[in-house]
């Protein structure tokens, strides 16, 4: 396996429709959008509070994505993708380990979001940046390591 195919497995091996699964991943982009929301004023710019708020674009990004029928597949007729509508969630440690991968993505992928922060607000002078990507960079490599304990070989 080369590195392509690798990050390709990595970020969107599981890219398919499964609203089943979209529907848990905007619940859970919710809960942690809401941590961020309702995190006390003087702590909302804290590394694990940046991490939560980047962690729910990123649930919120595959949940929607999850939800769209025509993911299912390039080429494939609408016969195949009817019957395809019911799928069952995975495994529990395999979702489980997956859903960390995805939520330390926005901390490892979308940090460079806090700059931006820094433009909008002056006075915000020293975003957290190598914290909140350690943190994204921590959990992508739980969740994959979780992910391969538990796939059957």
């Amino acid at each position: 396996m080369d590195i392509r195919e690798f990050f390709l497995e990595n970020f969107a091996g599981d890219l398919e429709y499964h609203p089943r699964r979209g529907i848990v991943y905007l619940a859970l982009a919710v809960g942690a959008a809401c941590f961020w929301i309702f995190s006390a004023a003087g702590k909302k710019f804290t590394p694990v509070p940046l991490v939560f708020g980047l962690g729910s674009l990123t649930l919120l990004g595959k949940g929607i994505y999850l939800l769209r029928s025509s993911t299912e597949g390039f080429g494939v007729s609408d016969a195949v993708v009817a019957a395809a509508k019911r799928k069952s969630l995975p495994p529990i440690p395999a979702q489980a380990a997956q859903t960390i991968q995805d939520f330390g993505t926005g901390g490892l992928l979308l940090w460079p979001l806090l700059n931006f922060g820094r433009d909008i607000d002056q006075t915000w002078s020293n975003p957290p940046r190598f914290r909140v990507f350690a943190i994204g960079a921590f959990l992508f490599g739980l969740g994959w390591t979780i992910r391969r304990l538990t796939t059957p070989k």
